[in-house]
């Protein structure tokens, strides 16, 4: 391998690995409290504007009262504003709740009753 295609190989292989790097710094992580009596069953977010809700965030978990759960939104997208679709079990009688918030600037955000 010559001088150049070594330097042009590393080069490449950092640009490779800041780019990894560069991405996860975009995620959104912040923890979700629930300080209800209602168990939360499933959890949508969805950039501000758009007309869809992603996927549950939560998959087959749940989070009971009194739990918290980081959560981390790996959309890619570089925006802060999202809207929050929260869904309860049918048996904690809670009707459902939506909420639009800057999560680029929450550390946290908390459910109340």
């Amino acid at each position: 391998m010559t001088r150049f295609t070594s330097i042009a190989a590393g080069a490449f292989a950092a640009l490779v690995l800041s780019v990894g790097v560069s991405r996860a710094a975009d995620d959104l992580v912040f923890t979700l409290i629930n300080k209800t009596s209602g168990t939360l069953e499933r959890f949508y977010t969805s950039p501000t504007g758009v007309d869809n809700w992603e996927d549950d965030v939560f998959g087959d978990d749940v989070l009971e009262p009194g739990e918290s759960m980081k959560i981390t939104i790996a959309d890619g997208r570089r925006t802060c504003k999202y809207d929050m679709r929260f869904e309860f079990t049918e048996d904690s009688n809670f009707q459902n709740m939506e909420d639009t918030q800057d999560l680029c600037a929450m550390g946290s955000y908390t459910i109340h009753q």
